[in-house]
């Protein structure tokens, strides 16, 4: 057995996957700092997807509650409004989940079509939570605890480790795939933010994904 597989077996696991939406309620679990809820988008939401990632990269910022102000934003964004009605009506329960389980009343939105990696370097975020998913085109990457030198994370200098142990060890979402990535702003997570990035995209792929942070 690979020394890393052994690691992970002897190693309380720090991530949750599964088909249901309440999968991602494990995020407050204490040792979980990634939780993945594992679906696939049917042929009506695929639909709506490619008909958005038919135009040049364009990208929506907006905060604010997830109701019909929501919806109103993505419609004026998206490049084939015409067609956005079960993309819109996606983002929107999932903004709403993210108000749900974290209690808040604004949610902090953007949506991006991509033709470059975003943040190619592996990295936490400094913030408690966010919500990640790829409509489009390969999903983030993420290390186990068990894969990464915390060391090596930041600026690159002289001398610094590298954050990847075992390159095999890389995970990486699917598409469609919806997660929420515990970070360093997390209380009592301040040294175990998930460690991740932007996936390579090769010449001519786009990758049209969406964050979500509850606004605390």
């Amino acid at each position: 057995m690979p020394i890393l597989a052994a690691q992970e077996q002897n190693a309380v696991a720090h991530w949750a996957s599964g088909p249901d939406l309440a999968v991602l309620a494990e995020v407050f679990d204490e040792a979980i700092t990634i939780a993945i809820m594992q679906r696939q988008l049917g042929p009506a939401l695929r639909a709506s997807i490619t008909a958005q990632c038919a135009a040049q990269p364009w990208q929506l910022a907006w905060r604010g509650p997830a109701d019909a102000t929501l919806e109103q934003a993505l419609i004026r964004s998206m490049p084939a409004p015409q067609q956005a009605a079960e993309l819109i009506a996606d983002v929107r329960l999932l903004a709403e989940a993210v108000a749900c389980l974290f209690d808040v009343d604004a949610v902090g939105i953007r949506m991006r079509l991509l033709d470059g990696a975003m943040c190619p370097r592996f990295h936490c975020d400094n913030l408690p939570v966010r919500l990640v998913t790829t409509y489009s085109g390969p999903g983030s990457e993420w290390l186990p605890e068990q894969a990464l030198d915390r060391a090596g994370l930041g600026k690159p200098e002289p001398g610094k480790p590298e954050v990847v142990r075992d390159a095999g060890a890389i995970r990486q979402l699917a598409e469609g795939d919806v997660c929420f990535l515990k970070g360093s702003g997390w209380v009592g997570n301040e040294d175990r933010g998930i460690v991740h990035r932007s996936p390579a995209v090769v010449a001519g792929q786009k990758r049209l994904m969406l964050t979500i942070d509850p606004q605390f």
